[in-house]
């Protein structure tokens, strides 16, 4: 949808400096993060470097517990040696 109408808006620094701050902290720009707390829209904001790696170190155990799974399942591994690997792998953590 075309935008027509423009607005000008009055801020003291504390003011554009938090929208400034907010906008950043969800990867917005001001007239994007304003849009959407005019339209009512989630606004949230982006996962920090922190929580990007847990979430792959997360991501990482889950992909070993299924190769744990599927070998135990398969036959080529006894539950006893997936609860070593297992023990081991929280050990890494």
């Amino acid at each position: 949808m075309q935008k027509k109408y423009e607005i000008c808006l009055r801020l003291s620094q504390e003011e554009k400096t938090l929208l400034e701050n907010s906008a950043r902290c969800c990867g917005l720009s001001k007239t994007a993060y304003l849009r959407r707390l005019i339209l009512g829209a989630e606004v949230r904001a982006l996962p920090s470097q922190e929580i990007k790696a847990l979430r792959t170190e997360i991501h990482h155990i889950g992909n070993n517990i299924n190769q744990i799974a599927r070998s135990v399942n398969a036959g080529i591994a006894k539950p006893d040696d997936a609860k070593t690997r297992a023990v081991y792998a929280g050990s890494c953590l």
